[in-house]
């Protein structure tokens, strides 16, 4: 239950688990150039944007997480940032046996829509974990909180902005099969999280009925998934492209994350009004 329900609040973090990763090399961030940075166009998110997530253990609701995009007040290197909140934590009995306190926190550039900084303060059962990274996008470099610097790929996601730059993707012309790659920092590693689309479909939730894409993993064979079926992603058909419901088979059942509550989103959202 511990990593189960840290990656089902983190989709991509779940993904992260099915790819082949490698650990970054240490670098002297004072020999690497000055490389720039990108512009992303996002019409997808907003600040003021909130999304509560339940997630439901089988018929149980087991937790909630809720995501919101905040302004940051600070800048990097002269640039503005996006703050981004995710929390989660268990719910009813689960809360007695059970007891998840997760803080995630990242801070994203406006424009290329990377990390600067990212941080992890997660309880889960007695087991803590604190993560404390800061990114150098131009240099293409990280610092983790055990000191050490890191040359990383280009634009390196984590686990945070890796959520809200997928949403900025264009999957106009998307065609079934079709595989998206985001790489991403996950516990120390670099991972190459492929996605592959499923084609659209219409879901019906406690919130609605909504026009969505749906998105399996590229599954590495011998890790978590016996196939790419048993994790599924609904993302809303609209300019949002939210990640409205996940659905992830486990050993002993299921467990089933979905969008219940919702403000401040920059585009209406696809529901099919009966």
């Amino acid at each position: 239950m511990r990593h189960t329900f840290s990656t089902i609040v983190l989709v991509f973090s779940c993904l992260a688990l099915m790819s082949q990763s490698y650990k970054p090399s240490k670098v002297d961030l004072d020999t690497l150039p000055n490389l720039g940075h990108r512009k992303i166009q996002n019409n997808a998110f907003k600040v003021g944007e909130q999304l509560k997530y339940t997630v439901h253990y089988g018929w149980l609701d087991a937790g909630e997480a809720i995501l919101t995009v905040e302004e940051s007040k600070w800048k990097f290197g002269n640039r503005d940032a996006y703050h981004i909140v995710g929390t989660g934590q268990s719910l009813g009995s689960f809360d007695w046996f059970f007891k998840v306190r997760d803080r995630y926190e990242s801070y994203i550039d406006k424009q290329g829509l990377y990390p600067y900084r990212f941080v992890r303060n997660c309880d889960e059962g007695g087991y803590k974990i604190f993560q404390d990274y800061k990114f150098q996008p131009e240099k293409r470099a990280m610092t983790t909180h055990e000191g050490d610097t890191l040359y990383t790929p280009a634009y390196l996601q984590d686990m945070i902005s890796a959520y809200y730059y997928a949403r900025t993707l264009n999957f106009d012309n998307a065609k079934k099969g079709d595989i998206f790659t985001i790489t991403t920092f996950v516990d120390g590693e670099v991972f190459p999280l492929k996605i592959k689309y499923m084609g659209k479909e219409t879901i019906k939730l406690r919130a609605g009925k909504f026009r969505c894409m749906r998105f399996v993993p590229v599954v590495q064979e011998g890790r978590i998934f016996k196939d790419e079926e048993d994790l599924n992603v609904w993302i809303t058909d609209d300019k949002n492209k939210i990640p409205i419901l996940i659905k992830s088979k486990i050993l002993v059942g299921s467990i089933k994350m979905e969008v219940t509550e919702w403000s401040g989103l920059a585009n209406p959202i696809a529901i099919v009004e009966d």
